[in-house]
């Protein structure tokens, strides 16, 4: 017989050993070192198939021997990738829903689901300032949301001009152009190649000194375009200008996709909306929960207007499945089974509200201007203005800069990873966790600045 476990006993083991990593947040640091490393796949390729250690003394290895391997993105002063730091209360609620493990596919399979994943989209499209009778779907991440968005976009384009996907597929149907600048992110190109968009289709339109597409610039678009835009540039954190963008697609009847990972979540800020203006007019969205609201892992939403596009790309159908009326998850995205990702979403709208999710936007933003500032006022180079959580900095020349990030990495104060910008070898830093303090920031500049002087005292 398969041996019995004691639930609460095992989640009571995992919840002390939470609550210690939890504790050494701020006291540990960020990146592992080498020894922890290299512990980790001698420690787990031990364990034979033939010879299970049972659950307690699997948890007991998994904390003695993965935590200290861990990257504390959670603790203030990681700044790698515009990954978010999970909130206390999302992080809770996710202890909760993993003790749940409901299937959000179905409104009758998990009631409470249904209605707590309904309240957490509509939450998201309202605090973004986007349509109110916009859907929301929840997905694995940004990368699947402008899959799922750029499907339901093509799809609907084809429509129009008479051409059913469902019952014709894609051989054969009429071409398709898309429109997008040459600074899109790469999950864009990876949505595109998936959806049978080839790079032949896609026109890049230039891009400004901060990576912002130059609408100046655009071609004439028609009623077969897809238009791709960019809320968040990945390294200077600026936005393409919706306005005219949206207004020359809307005059030639093509459609809107805006990829906004992390960086549409700054119409949510007061003092920031303006950057993002015009946003609202598109057709689609994709953004993360993950990164700037600080939901854990994975957590991707994306957004249609029409949520008939979405469903038409989406929906699919089978005699056991009682899909019932209203809402129904798995009509609204690329899985069926799927992990009730809006738990933990709702939890941190219901917990800071719009005022308080305004504020935490603004604090990474303050923060990140102020780690900037005190680089630049160093003498490190800042190669584009901050405008939200997103900083570029380069010391003295390619060579000392990558050996700067090198140092900053090997020395675990705080965490940062390199990019080029515009033919420039750059640190790229991304202030995304809201819990990130000015005392952090104070430590974290400290840590990059002796780097940079210990680099140049071997040169």
């Amino acid at each position: 017989a398969a041996p019995v476990h004691d639930k609460a006993e095992l989640l009571a083991q995992a919840h002390d050993a939470a609550q210690r990593y939890v504790r050494e947040e701020r006291r540990s640091a960020v990146a592992p070192g080498t020894e922890a490393r290299a512990s980790l796949d001698a420690a787990f390729q031990a364990v034979p198939l033939d010879a299970p250690i049972g659950a307690a003394a699997a948890l007991e290895l998994l904390d003695r021997v993965a935590s200290p391997a861990t990257m504390r993105t959670t603790g203030g002063r990681y700044f790698g990738f515009v990954n978010g730091g999970v909130l206390p209360e999302a992080l809770a609620a996710s202890t909760l829903a993993g003790a749940w493990d409901q299937n959000a596919a179905l409104a009758v399979m998990s009631p409470a689901v249904a209605a707590i994943e309904a309240a957490a989209a509509r939450g998201i499209v309202d605090v973004l300032g986007l349509p109110s009778d916009a859907t929301a779907a929840f997905c694995g991440g940004a990368s699947v949301a402008n899959l799922t968005a750029v499907l339901a976009a093509r799809d609907a384009l084809l429509q129009r001009s008479g051409w059913s996907v469902d019952e014709q597929g894609l051989a054969g149907s009429p071409p398709l152009r898309v429109v997008t600048s040459a600074e899109i992110h790469v999950s864009v190109s990876k949505a595109l190649r998936a959806a049978g968009l080839g790079t032949a289709q896609v026109e890049r339109v230039p891009t400004d000194d901060r990576g912002r597409l130059i609408a100046a610039e655009l071609p004439a678009l028609d009623a077969r375009t897809l238009v791709v835009c960019q809320a968040g540039n990945v390294n200077t954190g600026h936005s393409d200008p919706f306005e005219p963008i949206v207004d020359a697609a809307r005059a030639a009847g093509a459609w809107v996709h805006v990829d906004g990972a992390f960086g549409l979540w700054s119409a949510a800020d007061h003092e920031r909306a303006h950057l993002v203006a015009g946003v609202d007019g598109a057709d689609s969205w994709a953004t993360d929960a993950h990164k700037w609201l600080n939901a854990p892992y994975d957590s991707g939403v994306c957004i249609v207007r029409d949520g008939e596009d979405l469903r038409r790309a989406m929906a699919t159908d089978a005699a056991y499945l009682t899909t019932g009326d209203g809402r129904v998850p798995m009509h609204l995205g690329l899985q069926m089974s799927q992990r009730a990702r809006g738990i933990e979403t709702w939890a941190v709208i219901a917990s800071l509200g719009r005022e308080g999710i305004a504020a935490a936007i603004d604090r990474t933003c303050v923060r990140c201007a102020d780690l900037a500032t005190r680089l630049g006022d160093a003498g490190v180079s800042i190669l584009a203005p901050v405008v939200i959580n997103q900083a570029l900095a380069h010391f003295d020349d390619d060579a000392t800069t990558d050996a700067v990030i090198a140092e900053v990495q090997a020395d675990g104060t705080c965490w940062a990873g390199g990019t080029t910008w515009q033919g420039r070898s750059a640190m790229r830093l991304s202030v995304s966790s809201t819990t990130t303090t000015p005392d952090d920031i104070e430590v974290a500049a400290t840590a990059i600045l002796d780097a940079w002087g210990r680099v140049r005292a071997r040169d």
